[in-house]
């Protein structure tokens, strides 16, 4: 039976270490899915599973769970960078300021809570409550940074890391419950937000708008289409024109006459100006035409069509077909010339049968090519992330550097990817289930290893030591800031709550938060709202532990 204790309690077998993380993540998973009131913790429940079994014993070699948990970490953190990547930028101009004054707020409160109740203890000592102040926040880095900081000191008091296990667990509980209590306090109706966060993203200037139009402006009577575009100053593309019942496919040369019929496409924002400016909006039936044209939407598989103009491409000219609008993950654009191409874009092409096949064979138009994931691109982004994330920043009076960590780091090169990648030739396209799968294996991984690493002196610091007292200030530090500034975010900022659980999940840099905010939205503002305030959130929680001690001890 030597094979079976090996199996369970070895902590150097790899076989122990595999089955002990595979029945971990399972119950967690499976207890995930049991709701309580209606409400349900979701893969947060792995890292209590964790914590029950490194209680009993069921644990494996430090540095194998380390490896285990910052891979982890950096898998799902990476995996939100690349999903809103593309839109990180556009809702930073759009709120994003907004958002990441409210989360340094929340930093700041974090950090007067727990200074406050330092001074009102009087019995807890300062590295202590700074390994719960990182608890109760869930913020691994930012306590690397501070058992660094007292590294430098010469600290040889209690492990601050038995404060962080302690103020944990409830830190994670208390920042999903107070998303929770955010919601009943303020009466959030669910339908409502769903609807206003659907308004404000179809709010774009690129939006495409679609216009059937009668020629009536007798100033362009008889002008090209070339002319009539360069007077109006704004773009649209005329995919279709019907003159004297002859329905064709129009060309910068063709002239526009009175009583023409037009079907022009062109941004929201600029539909109001086109209709003024070429005549009346009329009903007009398509189908009843002497030609054979179709529209069509055509994927873009080919990854050397990835990061190209789409006037670059020429398709009026050569294939005589007109490209309307593109559908990039789930919204569609207008189909302006300067407008970048990706893998993963569709395309609505507008044209005779034979000219939109060729069109068709120039972007690749083969599904089966989007399947494959593009490993290479993950992994290059990963090796620089945590490139990134290792970089000591210096400051002036500070012994030690700053770094944005293993989760920063990547995250935000993910970011930068996301949106940029194509100009370093990267294909960023990931069909949404491999990048679900992803996010999901690293979430879990990174509960489960800190469940097991906790698990082992926790119940024993919180019963015979001062853990209890641990758990209740690490409660006080997740809880009070999130609930005022949640209030100020919804009464006064007008945050839209999808955003606002984002906003509460990043600004603890907390992904059992986003995962369950994820879960419960079905959208992704969270992860967007997440994004928004991350890289600076992290940022202020490395650097703030390590200013406490440098300046306080």
């Amino acid at each position: 039976m030597d094979w079976l204790e090996s199996l369970l309690w070895d902590p150097a077998s790899v076989a122990h270490i595999v089955c002990l993380y595979a029945f971990v993540i399972s119950v967690g998973v499976l207890l995930g899915k049991i709701k309580i009131f209606g409400i349900s913790l979701g893969v947060t429940f792995v890292l209590f599973t964790g914590i029950l079994m490194g209680h009993f014993g069921f644990t494996g070699e430090t540095h194998i769970l380390h490896f285990i948990r910052e891979f982890g970490l950096i898998l799902f953190v990476f995996c939100i960078g690349l999903q809103v990547g593309p839109s990180f930028f556009s809702s930073f101009k759009k709120g994003g300021m907004t958002l990441n004054m409210l989360a340094v707020g929340i930093v700041a409160l974090n950090i007067a809570v727990a200074l406050a109740i330092y001074f009102i203890d009087g019995g807890i000592d300062l590295p202590m409550m700074v390994g719960i102040l990182y608890g109760a926040v869930t913020n691994t880095p930012g306590l690397g940074a501070a058992q660094e900081a007292l590294n430098q000191l010469n600290y040889t008091g209690d492990p601050i890391a038995l404060g962080y296990a302690c103020a944990y667990p409830l830190g994670v509980v208390g920042i999903i419950g107070s998303i929770i209590a955010i919601r009943y306090i303020c009466r959030v109706n669910m339908k409502k937000e769903e609807d206003e966060l659907s308004t404000q993203t179809s709010d774009m200037k690129h939006m495409p708008h679609m216009l059937h139009l009668e020629v009536r402006n007798e100033s362009i009577d008889g002008k090209k289409l070339l002319q009539i575009k360069e007077f109006l100053g704004r773009p649209f593309v005329c995919s279709r024109i019907r003159h004297e019942g002859h329905v064709s496919i129009p060309n910068q040369d063709t002239e526009f006459h009175i009583g023409d019929q037009v079907f022009i496409v062109c941004s929201e924002e600029d539909a109001e100006a086109v209709t003024a400016f070429i005549g009346k909006e009329i009903q007009v039936d398509w189908e009843k035409q002497d030609m054979p044209m179709v529209s069509r939407r055509i994927l873009v598989t080919k990854s050397e069509i990835n990061g190209k103009k789409l006037g670059s491409l020429h398709f009026r000219s050569m294939y005589g077909v007109n490209v309307t609008r593109i559908n990039r993950s789930g919204m569609d654009l207008f189909a302006d010339p300067n407008l970048i191409l990706q893998v993963g874009d569709r395309v609505m092409v507008v044209g005779q049968q034979d000219a939109v096949e060729r069109v068709a064979g120039v972007l690749g138009n083969q599904l089966k090519r989007l399947d494959t994931p593009n490993i290479v691109t993950i992994f290059v982004g990963i090796f620089l992330g945590i490139l990134l994330g290792s970089l000591p920043i210096a400051f002036p009076g500070i012994p030690t550097p700053v770094k944005l960590g293993l989760a920063g780091g990547p995250l935000v090169v993910a970011i930068l990817i996301g949106r940029f990648g194509h100009k370093l030739k990267l294909v960023t396209y990931t069909t949404m289930s491999a990048n679900l799968m992803l996010r999901e294996i690293g979430i879990v991984l990174f509960l489960a290893s800190v469940g097991i690493e906790a698990g082992e002196h926790f119940v024993q610091t919180v019963v015979e030591g001062s853990g209890l007292s641990y758990v209740g200030y690490g409660f006080l530090i997740t809880t009070i800031p999130l609930l005022i500034i949640g209030m100020i975010a919804r009464f006064y900022c007008k945050v839209n709550y999808f955003t606002l659980m984002g906003l509460i999940a990043g600004s603890n840099t907390d992904p059992p938060a986003l995962a369950y905010a994820n879960q419960a939205s079905g959208n992704d503002a969270p992860a967007v709202g997440y994004s928004t305030v991350y890289p600076l959130t992290m940022f202020l929680r490395i650097l703030a532990g390590q200013m406490i001690l440098l300046t306080m001890m």
